[in-house]
């Protein structure tokens, strides 16, 4: 099988480790990719968000399956140019993925299908925001409606940050806080039969015991010890099925990856948002322990056969990514400087560095060049054991001004 993963984040890197380690996959492409990704995969230039042209790439390259990894070409419909061209594609349409391109949107469906999520308003005008603010009271929740990179949502007790966010927002969802602990959960799906995978846990905020500002995600970690009995289940049955039931009862069958942020509330697990690909840094974790080969598990919600796979085979072991980040992250990211220490990370075999904004110059040197730049990933027998192995290889790496969290995985590891 040659299979094209479209993207060039950490995420499309433990996509495509992960496939390169499936004996199906005779091909593996990326396009754009990154210097990372680059040592598992050849990579092509492209614009991701121009359907057309990944569609072409898929044909030149005769890929059986088409991966698309990060969410703004699902929502720009680069899926649905690649299914017109009859290549089978991992994505949602660009009408499914509204799950994701629009919180109201999202509101509106979880509504239908009776998903538990907050209390909300969406807003278009300041005075509505201010209205809306003031009826649920501090901690203010504020979302940009459409895509932002996972940095649109505000979470503060400062009313007049919370007024100034929805003011340079077109238009913003105002919800109710929920209390308790995070969990992402992803599922596959074909559009009926749906396929959760294991939950995880990510670190939002930039600095060490959940301070500084939201970022596109820090760190992350899987399994979890302390989750409740029977979560995966409840979610099945109360948030994930029946939102691919509804997205198919309105005919936007919804074909992918499903995402379902959640929140362990004192009043229920509630539905924090969704997203319509897999999740970064979550991805990285999740894929660490999967032991079924990934490229049929992907081709079988692509080709509506996921009512045929065998059920999923996991690592009962544990795995933790820390996030190395830029220097200036997430406000200003300075880029350009040079990597070292990534084959002395991986020289014992006990953790592996994912690339996310990176770059080789001409000289084949490693050079950093996003915000978020490497995810190093490390798997144990349990927590303790994949987070000092984790933190042991991020300390190999060298990058002026690198900055990453320390207490990824900390309370679960020694609770």
């Amino acid at each position: 099988m040659k299979v094209l993963v479209i993207g060039g984040g950490a995420r499309e890197h433990a996509l495509c480790r992960s496939l390169s380690q499936d004996p199906a996959v005779t091909e593996l492409h990326c396009a754009p990719g990154n210097a990372g990704i680059a040592q598992v995969a050849t990579v092509h230039p492209v614009d991701q968000l121009d359907g057309a042209q990944v569609a072409a790439l898929a044909g030149r390259l005769g890929a059986a399956l088409v991966v698309v990894g990060p969410e703004a070409p699902l929502v720009a419909g680069v899926a649905d140019a690649v299914r017109a061209a009859g290549v089978p594609v991992f994505g949602p349409s660009a009408a499914a993925a509204e799950l994701e391109g629009s919180k109201a949107f999202a509101k509106d469906v979880m509504a239908a299908a009776g998903v538990p999520t907050a209390r909300s308003y969406v807003c278009t005008t300041a005075a509505e925001a201010a209205e809306a603010l003031d009826a649920f009271g501090a901690p203010y929740v504020v979302k940009d409606d459409g895509l932002a990179a996972g940095k649109g949502v505000v979470v503060t007790s400062d009313r007049e940050a919370a007024l100034a966010h929805a003011a340079g927002c077109e238009r913003v969802v105002i919800e109710e806080y929920l209390d308790g602990p995070e969990v992402s959960l992803f599922a596959i799906t074909d559009g009926t039969t749906v396929v959760p995978l294991q939950p995880a846990q990510d670190f939002k905020r930039a600095l060490d015991g959940d301070e500084g500002p939201n970022t596109g995600g820090m760190g992350a970690y899987s399994p979890l010890p302390w989750a409740p009995a029977g979560l995966v289940e409840e979610v099945m049955e109360t948030v994930l099925q029946p939102t691919v039931d509804e997205l198919r009862r309105r005919g936007t069958e919804f074909s992918g990856l499903l995402y379902a942020g959640l929140a362990l509330t004192s009043r229920g697990t509630r539905v924090i948002e969704f997203n319509a690909r897999f999740g970064d840094p979550e991805t990285q974790v999740v894929l660490a322990r999967l032991r079924t080969p990934l490229a049929g598990v992907l081709l079988a919600s692509a080709t509506g056969s996921l009512d045929q796979l065998e059920p999923l085979r996991w690592d009962e072991g544990a795995a933790v990514t820390v996030v190395v980040a830029s220097e200036g992250y997430p406000d200003a990211p300075r880029t350009g400087d040079p990597i070292e220490g990534l084959a002395e990370a991986e020289a014992d075999g006990t953790a592996f560095v994912l690339h996310a904004g990176t770059k080789a110059d001409e000289d084949g040197r490693v050079l950093s060049a996003g915000g978020r730049v490497l995810s190093v990933t490390a798997t144990g027998t349990d927590l303790a054991e994949a987070r000092e192995r984790a933190y042991a290889a991020v300390d190999r790496i060298s990058l002026k001004g690198g900055q990453h969290r320390t207490d990824i995985a900390l309370k679960a590891a020694t609770a």
